[in-house]
């Protein structure tokens, strides 16, 4: 058990913050949650608390206020920070880059700041694979170039490169830099799960709204891609493994190893409709679809190659297509409206 050390983790709330929360009470942690809401509900932590048997503190606001943060810093020993706090929709931010660079980029350096200043220098920070590209070659590697297609991904390739800045100016900088794939399903409780506010931008929530009758079909973005059946190819990450892979961050942190950007994937690959056909039988029932025009940005494979994470902290994803899609759909059938 990890006493009477304490957690910040910004964006607690939302959907792999909340899976995290509960991994770390339940290891022994202290959890203080930073959310300002804008995506995510409090009733999320309500139950997180009801599931690891133990409390959280909530501090509600914006990451963007630096006088909170000075406050928070200031009322509570923080031992480190795992960030997830940012906004997320590849779409939105083609329509909204000043909101997304204000939100990710502005909003980390005031938290950083923040660190700084408290003395505070262990991060664990949400980074997405989206920071590829387009990869030159599959299974992706850590050292493989980086480059985003969006402005959501480019503020998580921004903020990779202030922090390797910050680790090179101050070395007792330890970071985690963690590069998600696809992740999906959901607490195997059903009682927290994902809660798109909007449309859902990501294919497992869009599934399982079709599934439980709050949209009439899926809508399949690009069936002509270079893949076995012409739709998108994804590394799909069960958030209970993702969740995993935070602890296992902050245990590497502890040994004060400097600054890694690591891979949370399975390395497998999935196409949108094997993910279609395999929710289809956790289900139990056929879902209509339509094949529509690919979007812009998208590109047609995906997948890690996961070695490193196995090496540099012991994790590895253990969880398959199956539990992802029987804890996808547990979770949207018993909240068919979410968190309301």
């Amino acid at each position: 058990m990890h006493t009477n050390k304490t957690i910040l983790v910004t964006g607690g709330a939302g959907y792999i913050g909340s899976h995290t929360c509960i991994k770390l009470l339940e290891a022994g942690y202290d959890v203080v949650v930073l959310d300002n809401f804008s995506n995510s509900s409090p009733e999320a932590l309500r139950r997180v608390e009801s599931l690891a048997g133990r409390p959280t503190t909530l501090v509600q606001g914006d990451i963007n206020d630096p006088a909170l943060l000075a406050r928070l810093f200031g009322a509570h020993k923080i031992d480190a920070v795992i960030h997830f706090a940012g906004l997320k929709a590849v779409g939105e931010s083609v329509e909204q880059p000043l909101r997304y660079y204000h939100n990710n980029v502005t909003g980390t350096l005031a938290l950083c700041q923040a660190m700084q200043t408290a003395g505070v220098f262990n991060l664990v920070f949400s980074s997405s694979a989206t920071v590829y590209g387009d990869p030159a070659s599959l299974p992706i590697r850590e050292d493989f170039a980086t480059g985003a297609t969006n402005p959501y991904g480019r503020s998580k390739l921004i903020i990779e490169e202030i922090l390797s800045d910050l680790h090179r100016s101050a070395p007792e900088w330890n970071l985690a830099l963690l590069r998600y794939f696809n992740p999906v399903g959901a607490h195997p409780s059903g009682r927290i799960g994902e809660d798109p506010s909007d449309i859902p931008n990501n294919l497992m929530p869009y599934i399982a709204q079709v599934a439980v009758g709050r949209r009439d079909h899926l809508s399949v973005f690009g069936s002509d891609y270079d893949t076995k059946d012409g739709t998108g190819v994804r590394d799909y990450i069960h958030v209970q493994d993702l969740a995993e892979g935070h602890v296992k961050a902050l245990e590497w942190l502890d040994r004060k190893e400097g600054l890694k950007a690591i891979n949370l994937g399975t390395g497998t690959g999935y196409s949108v409709l094997e993910m279609l056909k395999a929710f289809e039988k956790a289900c139990g029932k056929p879902l209509p679809y339509k094949l529509v025009d690919r979007r812009p940005g998208d590109i047609a494979s995906c997948y890690a190659d996961p070695a490193m994470a196995r090496d540099v902290l012991g994790w590895s994803a253990k969880l398959g297509l199956e539990a992802m899609c029987e804890d996808a759909w547990r979770w949207q059938r018993d909240n068919p409206k979410g968190y309301e």
